[in-house]
């Protein structure tokens, strides 16, 4: 447990009292019975009230600093577990943030969620009973057994006989729950990924009147988790009961020989009332350290789920000493780069792709669905890395500038409109924190989106809902446009952001970015031939491939494949233009 003790040991002085605390509650524990024996050995026959008093004084004492400790161990092992759940939680999300594609393709984001939520409760869990019993419990046992030992051999031999039963079974049923942990967990995981399938799918759901057969779906993954939970609880309830039993049997036997011993003139009355608690005290602790002991396959399941994404290495990184203030002017190139998935390493996504671009410049792409266009932008900001071959910007290859720099030298619009819970302003400052109110509106001005903003009566206060389904599909790219755009860089990338919008707005959109930002390089990604009609250059993909490069016109006389693309689109007289 290696793991957990690195983020226990950040609170050494938490720790500290959580120790003194359990050790204080123990002696008070096994210190009232020895007061009690006391009592009744000393005052058994003579019946000396003030004796009686004074005995009842000191445990009433025992027992105030005894609830004390309980107090100081509930409350510090309370706030030690909460700040270490703390921390590994915001370890695990911060590591999740530097994780590439390869990462959660091998993962999954159910698996993620789970490990953030359901893996860090049952450690929180588990060291919640570690530090509450699981430091109690070996130091009372042994104490125990020690004061048993010095008042009669015999009895502690009886004592002492039920343990080897009790850890025969404790390994029994820890080696059961730990195959049935690691299944529970993966059940968990296959669970989040319906619920979330379901709710970001439900209006696809509901359009072809399935839910009937999602609901199918869930209660199969569902019942399977249920049944294997119950296994495993049913599992860890045995553990009572055996030791209830055991219990009985061992506390039978003490009462037994030791009335005899007491008849025999061995064992004295009060040794004997305080050997029953002593008994109990060794038996109860050896009960709770297997409460913990229980635990421990479930937590181990769950430290390994987490620390394997934890120790899990990034594809994309920054290297040692890279660049980062060499002030981008914005001219990239592509050399030769190739791709392909890591899962599908013989099927290039890309193949020998070799382009220039210069600060000023639109780059469009153009091609079938599927031929890459997107790939090919992703790997400027190093979403995906390229296989082969290299990209440059400013003659300086990405992977040699830091990450975080090289990203802060972007304005990226994906092909997926992405908002977040908050109110509009808030979405926009995500692009620049530090953006302010001019530079805002200014933003949005561009991205043709006051008109809208301004209609509501909350205008940029207003709230949005969750990924921003209380606005139409277009208002939410342009809110992701201007969200670029509040970023004053040299770089834009528009990867198929246009398509939302109609004609009139994508046209005077791309006519008011290009008056306002004259000197930064805008990559396009577009389906519409009219929407890059304008560019320098545009270059047409096919199957990984660039068939054609040049302008409107000129890939109309030179490329079939843009040319059957145009004619799809324009008329005839358009053609001709």
């Amino acid at each position: 447990m290696k793991f957990i003790w690195n983020y226990l040991k950040r609170y050494k002085a938490y720790l500290f009292i959580n120790l003194i605390s359990g050790f204080g509650f123990i002696i008070i524990n096994l210190g009232i019975p020895t007061i009690i024996a006391k009592g009744i050995n000393t005052n058994f026959h003579n019946q000396d009230m003030s004796y009686i008093i004074k005995i009842s004084l000191y445990m009433l004492l025992f027992a105030l600093v005894g609830l004390g400790s309980l107090i100081l161990l509930a409350y510090f092992s309370n706030k030690l577990v909460s700040n270490v759940t703390r921390d590994m939680r915001n370890d695990l999300f911060k590591k999740v943030q530097s994780l590439s594609k390869d990462n959660y393709d091998e993962f999954g984001v159910s698996r993620l969620l789970t490990n953030t939520g359901n893996d860090a409760y049952t450690i929180m869990q588990f060291l919640i009973m570690i530090l509450r019993i699981g430091v109690m419990a070996p130091f009372m046992f042994i104490a125990s057994v020690f004061l048993i030992f010095t008042q009669s051999k015999l009895l502690a031999i009886i004592t002492v006989l039920a343990i080897p039963t009790m850890v025969i079974a404790m390994i029994l049923i820890n080696l059961k729950t730990e195959k049935l942990s690691i299944h529970q967990q993966k059940g968990l995981d296959k669970i989040n990924l319906q619920i979330r399938e379901t709710i970001t799918g439900l209006r696809v759901i509901r359009g072809f009147n399935r839910q009937d057969f999602k609901a199918e779906q869930f209660d199969y993954v569902s019942s399977d988790y249920a049944n294997v939970s119950k296994k495993l609880f049913q599992t860890i309830g045995v553990v009572s009961p055996a030791f209830t039993l055991i219990f009985t049997v061992v506390q039978s036997s003490v009462m037994y020989f030791g009335v005899n011993q007491v008849n025999d003139g061995i064992l004295e009355y009060g040794m004997l009332v305080a050997f029953i608690e002593y008994v109990f005290m060794a038996l109860l602790s050896f009960l709770m350290l297997g409460s913990v002991l229980m635990m421990l396959p479930r937590a181990q399941v769950a430290v390994a789920r987490i620390k394997e994404v934890m120790d899990s290495e990034p594809t994309i990184y920054s290297k040692k000493n890279a660049i980062k203030n060499n002030n981008i002017e914005g001219r990239v190139e592509f050399k030769n780069v190739s791709f392909a998935y890591s899962n599908d390493s013989e099927k290039s996504v890309l193949k020998d792709i070799s382009f220039t671009s210069k600060p000023g410049e639109t780059v469009a792409f153009i091609g079938s669905t599927g031929s890459g266009k997107s790939t090919i932008l992703k790997l400027i900001p190093r979403l995906v890395d390229v296989t082969e071959g290299s990209i440059t910007i400013d003659d300086v290859d990405i992977r040699d500038y830091d990450l975080s720099y090289l990203r802060k030298n972007i304005g990226y619009v994906p092909q997926k409109s992405t908002l977040f819970s908050g109110t509009i302003m808030e979405n926009l400052k995500f692009g620049n924190r530090d953006a302010n109110e001019e530079e805002i509106k200014r933003a949005t001005s561009i991205a043709q989106a006051n008109e809208f903003i301004n209609s509501h009566p909350d205008g940029f206060n207003r709230v949005l809902s969750e990924g921003g389904t209380n606005l139409s599909g277009g208002q939410q790219q342009r809110l992701c446009i201007a969200r670029a755009l509040t970023r004053d860089v040299p770089i834009y990338i528009f990867d198929d952001t246009f398509s939302a919008l109609d004609y009139k707005t994508d046209s005077v959109l791309r006519h008011t970015l290009k008056e306002n930002i004259t000197d930064a390089t805008f990559f396009i990604v577009a389906q519409r031939v009219g929407t890059i009609m304008d560019a320098d250059k545009i270059l047409v993909i096919d199957n990984g491939e660039v068939v054609g490069v040049g302008t409107h016109k000129e890939l109309l006389n030179s490329c079939e494949v843009y040319y059957q693309i145009a004619s799809s689109q324009l008329t005839k007289e358009e053609l001709e233009i």
